[in-house]
């Protein structure tokens, strides 16, 4: 299971052709470690010297050793980022591939592909399994894609997911430090597929700039570390503008005042000292409450205040939508980003943030005025000002001179001081008077001056972290049991950890067909099989915590009492409800960890964040594309079947509507839902012939295995498994499904119907297995475990079979003779046992994806199509 080692290339010479830039000194010898030694387990690298470098050293350590370094890297950012580096970084990497001689060619491709915001997966990196690809993705989408429970994937999608990002792959978690369980968890994952010997490896790597403790970690090298007192101006040498960021200069000083004035005087500081500077201002304080009063302060018109347009927020509540698009589209935001893509404000301008604004944020901002929270945080915090080393920042910290008595969490609040009393440690600076030292530099030296114990007590504190057994990843890989399972819990307390002093959080957002699909009277199950058609995407949800949210709510309920809600839990069940209900007192803790489902007509959007007074709000499920350049919508609902923007999607939907006492003109209206895809499977737009279908899936698998490391047993497994999986299509009952007129004389595999298939429960792939015993291409199979592979690939190759067809699914209507269904059912789930226990669990999906790619590929792109009257 070895690939061909290919010529080192040079690395230099690579980096600056894909970049533009010549490499840092760490990341020159982090090259060198990836081809020579080992990944590390955690790499150290403090902020602003270009962490998601990691993606170009990944890809040239991949093109120069690809028997050795993964093939696919799995980028997690937290779920609070708002500009995506990691994407950003990778796009540019494509961009430049072809600068590189002979690069594409030793890496046979390179996708990219993002999990996350308004951009939906273009599926580039599980089209091609054999194809070096870059994924990013949130904690959330990547986590619980690991634990075969991926949000917003049906079913059929979640092994294919779970066993193409847990097989080959290196994940790199950034910000690790914030994310303490999932970090937990997949090291546990890792620990599992060692102790179950599954063949591609699955490596982790922690990348965070400011590390929870110390240990063996990857860091910046001894020239870096060794700062000299004086440095070239300008920088000319990489190792110059390492120096110049890590000596940054930041002046910090400390202001009491009251408790209840804190936040008053962080806006009046900022107004007063900043207003004329025509600078870029940064504030960052701890509570949606106290960011609307900085906001109130800044631009108090009766107190010299600035005009609105000149402030901006930055909240882990705002809606994913209007999140995304600070990067793209607002001249405040744009002041503080190194390169951004609107032309920025001429004029002094503020962003107040929540800690939304410590991660994943290339901002860099001239001054800052903040209040006080957890060393970790105020780390993160001052590596967004003065970030690049080319100014003089200064720092002003608010802290009260009366701490709250009764604070919600007692050990977050001492960390606080903790905190507070570790900063004093830090020098005095030696370019202004009556300010602290707190350039990057002098910050890695307080943190190496404390004690493990003091720097713990001083972070905030970790959630609970949630033991993972092997009971229970067996227990999460049965994706075909779709109902709640005796000890499945939900995932979500396993990617987060426990926290018990944050309060609990709800989601919102907003539909049409709330309202409009209300005079249906539809069954809450017939409601979660149409929001499973169009599930709800990051982009449309909004966070806040549940007692904010129920007050936001009863402000909409007094102008609109009546209007439909639908509040769905994790497993996507619906309860529908009234405004009224939903804001009855007696029942506010309903709403905890649920999603609130309302009409765009009952308003309570402002500004991208909830807001239970304004009237107005709006749908933004179709503002879905594939790519940034928007050229392509991925799903749409319309009036008209032949709506321009539908063109080349697939009818997932149509509802149709009667006439009512509320809308008399409906009678004969429908309701026409497009996607470009259906649980990520595509279908052909022409009928297409069996024979033509199974050829093209047998070459689509020769070529994906003839380039992956497998044994030659395991590639002629899924080869016999592609020429056998739909042998079950040829069933009168199927065809008559598919609308073919012609057989017997002609056997279909796609029917190309626009509209898709009439309702059925007969799966073909049930019967494929029926028919395998008959046909003489198994018997090439020798080893009875490949035979064993062979019939699961088959059962599992739409997402069944994790561990069972469902009663209603394990009959064939015209079951070949000898044959026995009943049987061979129950074989099903035992056969599922025992590969698992062979392969492993993402092992043995991530042999499932391999024929569902080849599947995937051949539907999509037939080699040819059947036109009535063919023979």
């Amino acid at each position: 299971m070895t690939e061909t080692e290919t010529e080192p290339i040079s690395f230099e010479d690579a980096f600056f052709a894909l970049t533009g830039n010549k490499p840092f000194p760490w990341q020159r010898e982090l090259y060198r470690v990836f081809v020579e030694e080992e990944i590390p387990s955690s790499c150290n690298i403090p902020t602003g010297l270009g962490k998601t470098a990691i993606i170009i050293i990944w890809i040239l350590a991949r093109a120069s050793r690809p028997q050795k370094v993964p093939r696919r890297l799995v980028y997690v950012v937290n779920r609070r980022t708002v500009v995506d580096q990691s994407t950003d970084e990778a796009k540019k990497l494509h961009k430049n591939l072809p600068k590189v001689p002979d690069l594409q060619a030793k890496l046979g491709g390179l996708a990219i592909s993002t999990l996350r915001g308004q951009f939906a997966d273009n599926r580039e990196w599980s089209a091609d399994p054999s194809r070096p690809a870059v994924i990013v993705g949130t904690v959330d989408m990547i986590g619980s894609r690991l634990l075969f429970s991926g949000y917003g994937l049906g079913f059929k999608s979640k092994p294919l997911h779970a066993g193409f990002l847990g097989q080959d792959v290196l994940l790199v978690h950034d910000e690790a430090h914030l994310e303490p369980a999932f970090q937990a968890l997949i090291v546990a994952i890792q620990k599992e597929q060692d102790r179950c010997k599954e063949f591609a490896k699955f490596h982790v790597m922690e990348l965070t700039a400011t590390p929870r403790g110390v240990g063996d970690v990857y860091e910046l090298t001894t020239e870096e570390k060794n700062l000299p007192d004086s440095i070239p101006d300008p920088p000319e040498k990489p190792i110059d503008f390492v120096w110049q960021r890590i000596k940054s200069k930041k002046g910090l000083k400390f202001h009491p005042d009251k408790r209840d004035s804190v936040a008053k005087k962080i806006g009046e500081l900022a107004r007063q000292r900043w207003k004329d500077s025509k600078q870029a201002i940064l504030i960052f304080v701890r509570t949606i409450d106290d960011v609307r009063t900085v906001q109130a302060i800044l631009t108090d018109k009766k107190n010299g205040g600035v005009p609105d347009d000149q402030v901006q927020q930055l909240t882990g509540t705002l809606r994913g939508l209007e999140r995304d698009e600070l990067a793209t589209r607002d001249p405040v935001f744009a002041r503080f980003m190194p390169k951004p893509k609107v032309t920025g404000k001429d004029a002094t301008v503020y962003l107040i943030c929540t800690s939304a604004g410590e991660v994943g944020v290339d901002i860099s901002a001239d001054h800052m005025v903040c209040d006080l929270t957890t060393l970790d945080s105020m780390a993160q915090r001052f590596g967004r000002v003065n970030r690049r080393g080319e100014g003089h920042a200064e720092i002003d910290l608010i802290y009260e001179t009366d701490p709250n008595p009764k604070p919600p969490s007692p050990s977050f609040e001492a960390a606080r001081w903790r905190t507070k009393a570790a900063l004093e440690r830090l020098t005095k600076c030696d370019w202004i008077e009556d300010r602290y030292d707190a350039s990057p530099a002098a910050l890695g030296a307080l943190m190496r001056s404390l004690t493990e114990a003091e720097r713990d007590a001083a972070f905030a504190p970790p959630p609970i972290i949630l033991p993972t057994t092997d009971i229970l990843f067996d227990s999460w890989a049965l994706t075909t049991i779709k109902d709640k399972l005796p000890g499945r819990p939900k995932v979500e307390p396993y990617l987060h950890g426990l926290v018990g002093w944050e309060p609990p959080e709800t989601h919102v957002a907003w539909r049409e067909e709330v309202s409009r699909l209300a005079a249906l009277e539809l069954t809450e199950k017939e409601l979660g099989e149409i929001l499973d058609d169009y599930q709800l995407k990051p982009h449309e949800l909004l966070r806040e915590p549940s007692y904010r949210a129920f007050k936001q709510f009863e402000a909409i309920a007094k102008r609109c009492p009546e209007a439909p809600v639908w509040l769905v839990d994790d497993d996507g069940k619906i309860e529908v409800l009234t405004m009224k209900v939903l804001a009855d007192k007696d029942e506010k803790e309903r709403i905890e960890g649920k999603t609130v489902l309302l009409p765009p007509s009952a308003g309570g959007l402002k500004a991208g964040m909830l807001d239970g007074g304004s009237p107005t709000a709006n749908d933004v499920a179709d503002v879905l594309f594939v790519d940034e350049e928007r050229t392509q919508l991925v799903r749409v609902r319309v009036e008209d079947r032949e709506d321009e923007r539908a063109k080349n999607m697939r009818l997932i939907r149509r509802i149709d509507f009667t006439s009512s006492d509320d809308d008399e003109d409906a009678e004969g209206k429908s309701w026409y839902w497009f996607g470009v895809n259906n649980y990520g499977e595509k279908t052909a737009k022409l009928p297409v012939l069996w024979r033509v279908h199974v050829d093209d899936v047998i070459g689509h698998a020769r070529t994906i295995v003839a380039n992956l490391p497998l044994d030659q047993k395991l590639k002629d497994a899924i080869i016999v498994a592609a020429q056998l999986h739909d042998h079950g299509k040829k069933r009168r009952q199927f065809q008559t499904v598919l609308s073919n007129r012609r057989y017997p004389a002609v056997v279909l595999a796609k029917s190309g119907k626009k509209g898709g298939r009439i309702a059925e429960t007969y799966r073909h792939e049930f019967g494929s297995l029926l028919e395998v015993a008959n046909q003489p291409e198994l018997n090439t199979i020798t080893d009875p475990d490949m035979k064993e592979l062979v019939l699961h690939l088959i059962a599992a190759h739409h997402g069944r079979a994790r561990p069972h067809f469902p009663q209603d699914e394990a009959f064939d209507p015209e079951p070949p003779t000898g044959s026995n269904p009943t049987d061979m059912a129950m074989s099903v789930p035992r056969r599922f046992a025992r590969l698992q226990r062979k392969y492993g669990r993402w092992g043995l999906a991530y042999l499932e994806s391999l024929l569902r790619a080849a599947d995937w590929a051949a539907s999509g792109s037939p080699s040819e199509f059947w036109k009535e009257g063919e023979s």
